[in-house]
């Protein structure tokens, strides 16, 4: 039987960095079910779809024509109908599209089989904001990640300067607040912690602090071995 890590939290944890790492490092595979989200709202865009038409979407989120492309030491390259979309899909637009489209049980519906197909030999690490309280309930280890909001829009902030972007620090630390309340209050699947989740707070933790902090308690629970 695979195992199966999720890793849940807000915007600009950190959770899509170090579950990437953690799954390099294992040989497990990757599941970032927020970039699902995000290309169901980018093609809903594309197609002219509104992001409140729940049926239309629902049908976009079950057809999604995607690939993710492994990148030697870099985040995968993401192909929405054969268009390279990785930078495009982390703009705050995409990520407040992907919140609207998230909000509706139809679309939920329809990327939860696909998220479900992720789960291989020999393991999984699942990335998202409900992997641990509903994609995989039955996850061994459920680790909840999470920052200050200032702490996260700072992140966020660097990652899109380093990509060439002109993004404004108090415009994301803006949508990061109302992407949160959105999620964490949304009827359906709503942002919050597993029963069982190990939370953790990076706000001023390395990447490699994190990463060990996840290693050990695979280890604690038996899930890879002690090296």
């Amino acid at each position: 039987m695979p195992q199966v890590l999720t890793i849940d939290g807000p915007g600009g944890s950190g959770k899509g960095t170090i579950a990437q790492k953690v799954a390099d490092y294992l040989g497990w595979h990757f599941l970032d079910s927020g970039a699902l989200y995000r290309l169901t709202g980018l093609a809903a865009q594309n197609h002219n779809v509104a992001l409140d038409d729940k049926a239309q979407l629902a049908v976009l989120a079950e057809n999604l024509d995607i690939r993710f492309e492994l990148v030697a030491n870099d985040e995968p390259r993401v192909l929405l109908e054969s268009k390279d979309v990785s930078l495009e899909i982390r703009l705050p637009e995409a990520g407040q599209a992907a919140s609207k489209v998230a909000a509706f049980t139809e679309v939920r519906d329809a990327l939860l089989l696909r998220q479900r197909e992720f789960k291989r030999a020999p393991g999984l690490v699942a990335d998202g904001r409900d992997m641990g309280t509903v994609v995989f309930p039955d996850a061994p280890l459920k680790v909840y990640l999470t920052a200050s909001v200032e702490e996260r829009a700072q992140r966020r902030y660097k990652q899109l300067l380093a990509k060439g972007q002109s993004v404004k620090i108090g415009d994301l630390l803006q949508d990061i607040q109302a992407r949160d309340d959105r999620d964490m209050n949304r009827a359906v699947a709503p942002l919050r912690p597993a029963d069982d989740a190990i939370i953790i707070d990076s706000s001023f933790m390395s990447i490699d602090e994190v990463f060990q902090q996840i290693l050990d308690l695979l280890k604690d629970r038996d899930m890879i071995a002690a090296k």
